[in-house]
């Protein structure tokens, strides 16, 4: 009798599970053979501004960088500043001990000695000479001419001795405002490196040699920005366009620039032609921008502001024309109209419409999801 009743529970159940397996794979090809409805987003044309833009890669530096060198070889015997710190035109970078070259300091000893020899004999004469002017035994004239050979006696002696001091120590003594051996800087600016110690030997600068540099001075007020343009993108862009910088060390902040030049002849780099191009950067008295800074600059090469637009994807190209899908109603069902529109610039995000729809419009947009 037991046996007998959990069989009959069994077959229930199972009858059960056939009937609900069957209804649910009813259901599930009933749903299959209904029409999909697709919903779409509305979309409403807007009044902005579109821009085509181009980006070149580069970097910040000074508009012009000095090169400090000396005027006299020798040795670092102190250096003033360090690189970083700001510097006045005039104002002393280091200081160069001279070494002095056996044959010029024997010819400027010897000058020295002779002048020397030279003024004492002429001085002694003057002496004489003026005693005997003044007793009425000289006449006016020979002692006048006598005075003068006394003065270029004591002149030449000066001069000797002068460039003596010159040959030893680079500088006389009474000409210090002007002395080689000070080592000046140029220009009002930062330095921005300084290459050399204490103790370095350097060379100073003439026709046959550049000379050591002793610092890099530059104005970090002037900057610009120098980068490359693909020749694909060269001929839309001229002097005077403005330029959005971004700075990669400061990435929170964007600079105003205006391209100053471009370049007539492009080289090849990785492979594609590049022309290089530089502008001038505005940088505000909060900002402090480092010489060498890389950078991304945003070139506008058209602008369309206070247009009507919609998004790009919303529009239908065929050939030359353009459509897109109109709105008749919105329910029960949606219903859509193809329609005609003008279009004009485009950034790649949105579009300009310069006729074939008003603000008041409404357009299909992109499937937000599906119903059965």
């Amino acid at each position: 009798m037991k046996n007998r009743l959990v069989k009959k529970i069994m077959r229930i159940v199972l009858l059960s599970f056939v009937g609900l397996l069957v209804l649910s794979t009813f259901i599930f090809l009933w749903k299959k053979a209904q029409p999909v409805v697709t919903v779409y987003e509305i979309v409403t044309p807007a009044t902005g501004t579109v821009e085509t833009k181009t980006v070149a890669t580069g970097h910040v530096e000074p508009r012009y960088e000095v090169l400090i060198k000396p005027q006299i070889s020798g040795i670092i015997s102190e250096l003033m500043k360090e690189a970083g710190q700001k510097v006045t035109a005039g104002e002393i970078i280091a200081r160069v001990k001279v070494i002095p070259e056996m044959v010029q300091l024997n010819s400027a000893e010897s000058r020295v000695n002779v002048a020397d020899i030279s003024l004492k004999q002429i001085e002694s004469t003057f002496k004489r000479d003026e005693q005997l002017f003044k007793q009425g035994i000289m006449t006016a004239e020979e002692y006048d001419v006598s005075k003068a050979n006394y003065m270029k006696a004591k002149e030449e002696y000066a001069n000797a001795q002068n460039a003596l001091e010159i040959v030893r120590d680079g500088i006389a003594k009474n000409s210090k405002v002007s002395s080689t051996t000070q080592i000046r800087s140029t220009i009002t600016g930062m330095i921005l490196h300084v290459p050399v110690k204490v103790g370095y030997s350097v060379i100073q600068s003439n026709n046959f040699n550049e000379g050591t540099t002793i610092a890099s001075v530059a104005d970090m007020n002037d900057m610009i920005f120098r980068g490359n343009v693909d020749e694909t993108e060269i001929g839309k862009i001229n002097e005077g366009m403005p330029i959005k910088l971004t700075i990669g060390a400061l990435e929170s902040q964007t600079f105003q620039a205006v391209l100053e030049y471009v370049s007539p002849k492009g080289e090849e780099k990785n492979g594609a032609i590049q022309f290089e191009i530089k502008a001038a950067v505005s940088l505000p008295d909060t900002a402090f921008v480092r010489a060498g800074y890389s950078a991304n600059a945003e070139i506008v090469l058209k602008r369309a502001e206070n247009v009507l637009t919609i998004p790009e994807s919303t529009v239908e190209f065929r050939g030359d024309s353009a459509f897109v899908q109109l709105v008749k109603q919105e329910k029960p069902t949606q219903v859509f109209e193809r329609h005609p529109i003008k279009t004009g610039l485009s950034d790649g995000i949105k579009i300009e419409v310069k006729g074939g729809l008003t603000s008041s419009d409404k357009i299909r947009g992109a499937a937000v999801n599906k119903e059965n």
